[in-house]
């Protein structure tokens, strides 16, 4: 525990103006990020008596080792940059709101030639209009096949549009009048933009003007006495209308407008949003966050504005959005949301009206979610600590351990060796901190040997990060041979963000192999667990304590015992060490089989320098497979757009440098059979 005044700035030395600040701990990670209108102040509110601070506060400046700040010329960039700083550094005692789950929206892909109408979730992309988000993806299916009728945008994927182009056939939306089959021509690229337009302005809650166009023309169509014409457009408003239906009016003015709500305790707290669009309910989310800072309910407000727009500009603001309490510099935020949008943004407590009751609907959401959250998270922290307690208990472990890592190694008859390392904290899931590895160090199958070389990889890292950070002053030599293996092919996890990625600088980032665990689990017997106690031994640790799960008997294996410990199989316990081998399997396995399918697409095109694949893709579309280009002569290869002749050189040496595979039989027939387009056997 540090002592605050041990690093409290010395009088004078902190500016009376606006601007940004961040606490670190000891190994340079920045644990907390906030602003002030003046730092001087703000700052001086920390370093007082200890006893004064409330509990969440003491712990985070008792944990802290240093304090910077950064000065900003208005309170608007101070927002600004407090929550660019909370979204790179992702510090541990500021609140961080979750989503409770993954919304679909219905979304418009206004950034390719031929917009398409869908279903998404996940992160927002560029080029793409979002309405929601919705409860259920079947909610926007419905909402959708209602409005095809009168806007037949295209729904279908990019394979089926480019089959449908090649074949000149349609597919069966086409055909029955909900797509207009731009694939096949009978739409212009202007005419179909225009159908997605005016697509996204009735979702956007232009309602009312569409529908009265609609009914006019159609009054003129029955004067004409075009009676089918008529009949498609009053057919066409009824769907429209059933789709409004779908959401009912909360609001008589047409308001475009977000209702922000907030329900919490002393521990935890959700946040409800209703999307309100055309005087209608839109879409509805929900996010849960832990207090881990001293927070009222107008820091809360702010932290899921910060978080609701923070990636959001233009429309994707609304015109008004109403909270239970103003943050504590309502004109700056609301400045914020002005510059987000390119307009003015009311920020304001609803006071009365229909506002003010929708208000108190959405503060019901906000209960319910959070009770739910509360009797969901009490079972499944009670279930996980018995968890951690049975398995202190069954190895014999001081402390439950709150870290455990996992290693399990992946092969297909000694090809593709891989390995990878799991991380659960609390007994949870910490999916960024996953790593996968390539075994380096030699050849062939050895689960033994791969185990070993991981673990001294993995650890050796750790201990180059302490002696970095300066924990030590001097790392300790290591008591055994330890093999000189390179760790550049430590890859984390697919989709990592940037805080878990590569190591860098010393800037307050989480680094990769910062954090040893309490428990080291290896997925195998006897043999990998003591290839693994080698390697922490060679390393100089002796502070992690290390079994394996062997999944014949599922029997844990301790270093040095001949026997087995066995859980019961009602354990808890056994249970989480199943989940925790079980992860690791599926995630060495699918790095495994991605490296082996990489393999098999290889092509002697590949070793060609400077030769995309596009260039590629019109070699073999030319000449028809990799045989046929192989057989062809530099001329011949120039002939193909694109290919000079020093390229035509080049692919020809690649070619006859790398040896034909050899050729298929069919072990029924003797038949060889030949190569197809790509250079592979069929």
């Amino acid at each position: 525990m540090a002592d605050p005044s041990s690093y409290r700035p010395k009088p004078g030395q902190i500016p009376d103006s606006p601007g940004v600040y961040k606490f670190r701990d000891e190994h340079r990670r920045v644990i907390y990020v906030g602003k002030a209108k003046s730092l001087r102040q703000r700052l001086a509110n920390y370093f007082q008596d200890l006893s004064g601070l409330h509990p969440r506060t003491r712990t985070m400046v008792t944990t802290a080792a240093s304090v910077e700040w950064t000065v900003v010329a208005t309170e608007v960039e101070a927002l600004q940059l407090e929550y660019s700083w909370i979204k790179e550094f992702d510090p541990r005692f500021n609140v961080k709101y979750r989503d409770d789950k993954s919304y679909p929206y219905l979304a418009v892909t206004l950034g390719e030639e031929f917009p398409r109408v869908q279903v998404m979730r996940g992160a927002k992309k560029k080029g793409v209009r979002y309405f929601g988000p919705y409860g259920h993806a079947w909610a926007i299916r419905e909402t959708v096949d209602l409005m095809l009728r009168v806007f037949p945008v295209r729904t279908c994927s990019a394979g089926v549009f480019k089959n449908a182009a090649r074949t000149g056939r349609p597919c069966l939306l086409g055909y029955i009048g909900k797509c207009s089959a731009p694939c096949v021509g009978r739409v212009t690229p202007e005419e179909h933009r225009e159908l997605a337009d005016d697509f996204c302005d009735f979702m956007a809650g232009r309602t009312g003007t569409y529908i009265r166009r609609l009914e006019k023309d159609m009054m003129a169509a029955a004067e004409d006495m075009e009676y089918e014409r008529a009949a498609r457009l009053r057919d066409d408003v009824g769907a429209l209308k059933r789709a409004m239906e779908k959401s009912a009016v909360v609001l008589a003015d047409a308001t475009d407008a977000d209702l922000i709500a907030v329900a919490e305790d002393e521990l935890e707290a959700a946040v409800q949003i209703f999307h309100v669009r055309g005087g209608r309910v839109r879409g509805q989310r929900g996010w849960v966050t832990d207090k881990v800072e001293n927070v009222d309910t107008s820091g809360l407000v702010e932290h899921a504005l910060q978080q609701l727009y923070g990636e959001e500009s233009g429309d994707a603001v609304p015109k008004e959005v109403l909270v239970p309490a103003l943050p504590e510099d309502p004109a700056a935020v609301s400045q914020w949301l002005a510059d987000r949008r390119g307009s003015q943004v009311s920020l304001r407590i609803p006071q009365r009206g229909d506002k003010k009751d929708l208000m108190v609907t959405v503060q019901r959401n906000a209960q319910q979610a959070l009770g739910l959250h509360k009797t969901k998270r009490a079972s499944d922290l009670t279930t996980r600590s018995r968890a951690l307690e049975e398995i202190a208990g069954a190895l014999d472990l001081d402390t439950a351990p709150l870290r455990i890592e996992c290693f399990d190694i992946s092969h297909l008859q000694g090809d593709d060796v891989v390995a990878s390392m799991v991380v659960f904290e609390d007994g949870l899931a910490r999916k960024g901190e996953y790593r996968r590895f390539q075994i380096k160090g030699f050849e062939g199958q050895d689960d033994v040997r791969s185990m070993h070389e991981v673990i001294s990889r993995r650890f050796r890292r750790y201990l180059q990060e302490k002696e970095r950070t300066g924990e030590w002053e001097e790392a300790p030599a290591p008591t055994g041979p330890v093999p000189a293996v390179p760790v550049d092919g430590d890859s984390p996890a697919d989709g990592d963000s940037p805080a878990a990625g590569e190591p860098r600088e010393d800037d307050g980032r989480p680094k990769r192999f910062a954090y040893p665990p309490q428990l080291l689990v290896v997925d195998g017997g006897q043999p990998q667990v003591a290839a693994a106690k080698r390697a922490l031994d060679e390393l100089g640790i002796d502070d992690i304590a290390v079994c394996g799960l062997a999944k014949r008997l599922e029997e844990v294996w301790l270093p040095d015992d001949d026997d087995p410990v066995v859980l019961p199989r009602s354990s808890e316990g056994l249970y989480l060490l199943q989940r925790i081998r079980d992860e690791a399997h599926r995630f060495a396995i699918t790095y495994q089989r991605a490296k082996r399918a990489k393999r098999i697409r290889t092509s002697p095109l590949d070793a060609v320098p400077g030769l995309g694949d596009t260039r590629k893709q019109a070699l073999i579309k030319h000449f028809g497979s990799v045989k046929k280009l192989r057989q062809a002569t530099i001329e011949e290869i120039c002939e193909v757009p694109g290919i000079g002749r020093r390229t035509a050189e080049s692919v020809a040496v690649a070619l006859a440098a790398a040896a034909p595979a050899a050729p298929a039989v069919n072990t029924a027939t003797g038949e060889i059979m030949e190569e197809d387009d790509g250079g592979s056997t069929t």
